[in-house]
């Protein structure tokens, strides 16, 4: 259709032309007439060549109550005390392993002893010698006030025998402090379990330089025993937190015992953004023992929901939204959803949609509302 105005356009220009009849004026009208038809033309032929949009769609599912939650994880202590030696060394040796009940006091391992032996030994040398000094200086004292009253020495001797003893006491009493700090060091290369208690993990074998505070041995301080497992929605478990959970052996799921949510971490692992969950075994048989694999599974309690996928979800003046295509027309309707909750891969739909309903489920981002649609192929 364009090729044709322009050929037309083209002999009307030349027939004027010869005979003289067009003037500059006219000339220009005629040239803005033709490139607006022209314009027009063109956009009329971009208009009919785009296709409608083909999507991948689901229908919504009926609605689900009472779902069941499950999860696996791994049976814990209820209290696990990390325990380390307060010095820098190297690991002379270790006296438990995984498994080893200890009572209170009892030697777990120990560092190498001669750099705070050496240290004890210099110190007990610095308060000899400020011992000594010490007792010079009061008798030098106890002289000089004898002799005073008599006038064999001046004021000023007695004061500065004075003043001599009182430095001695003072190095005495550094000395002191100091020799109970290699004392104390000294003690401090040997690590004892603070109460009774089983070890529930190694983590320095001997022969390895350590530095203060690194973590030799884990203690279970008593037991009583957790079930530990990870969530990509904490909400789930927090709105749900009164109902009991059931915690089964996964080896033998006839083994189990009824758990309570004791907490869930206040902030998600960064390397794999989930939330760390304990729960508290209630009464726990001998079976369900420290490092057991385990089924944790939970009645999810509340109004009914449907699950889509979390790719389904877009949003509409900031809130929550989904996409539905009209059957009849084939034109796309965005509806906004309130949602019960959420996770990486699914969402849950509280009230929005209806079950039935035709629901767009990839490339929400690319749509627009009463945009034309087609139904990807196997999906009609």
């Amino acid at each position: 259709m364009t090729e044709n105005l322009n050929h037309y356009g083209r002999q009307a220009f030349d027939h004027l032309s010869q005979h003289g009849r067009l003037k500059p004026a006219c000339f220009a009208i005629l040239l803005v007439l033709m490139a607006l038809v022209l314009a027009g033309c063109h956009n009329d032929e971009n208009k009919k060549a785009a296709p409608p949009r083909p999507v991948r769609v689901m229908q919504a599912p009926v609605l689900a109550a009472g779902t069941l939650l499950t999860r696996t994880g791994e049976v814990r202590a209820h209290e696990e005390l990390p325990l380390a030696f307060r010095l820098d060394g190297r690991l002379l040796s270790r006296q438990v392993d995984v498994g080893d009940r200890v009572k209170a006091g009892e030697l777990l391992a120990s560092l190498e002893r001669d750099t705070g032996q050496n240290q004890l030994s210099s110190a007990l040398a610095d308060l000899n010698s400020a011992r000594a000094a010490e007792h010079v200086a009061a008798l030098t004292l106890n002289r000089m006030q004898q002799l005073m009253p008599a006038g064999a020495i001046s004021r000023s001797q007695l004061d500065s025998a004075r003043g001599d003893w009182q430095a001695a006491v003072a190095r005495r009493q550094s000395s002191e402090s100091a020799w109970r700090n290699a004392r104390d060091n000294l003690s401090w290369t040997q690590l004892q379990a603070p109460q009774d208690g089983v070890i529930t993990a190694v983590s320095a074998s001997p022969g390895q330089v350590l530095g203060a505070g690194s973590t030799v041995v884990t203690l279970a301080a008593s037991d009583s025993r957790d079930a530990v497992f990870d969530v990509a929605d904490p909400h789930l478990i927090a709105q749900n937190a009164a109902t009991p959970f059931t915690v089964s052996l996964l080896s033998d799921p006839e083994v189990h015992a009824t758990a309570r949510l004791r907490d869930i971490s206040p902030q998600a692992d960064p390397q794999t953004r989930t939330w760390h969950v304990r729960l508290t075994l209630i009464d726990p048989p001998a079976a369900l023992a420290l490092g057991a694999n385990v089924q944790i599974a939970q009645a999810q309690s509340g109004p009914g929901v449907m699950t889509l996928p979390a790719a389904a979800l877009t949003r509409i003046e900031g809130k929550p939204a989904v996409f539905i295509v009209d059957r009849q027309s084939l034109r796309l309707q965005i509806r906004p959803v309130t949602l019960a909750s959420y996770s990486a891969t699914d969402v849950a739909i509280a009230s929005g949609i209806q079950p039935g309903d035709t629901i767009v489920i990839a490339g929400v981002s690319k749509l627009r509302d009463q945009e034309r649609v087609t139904l990807a192929e196997g999906e009609e």
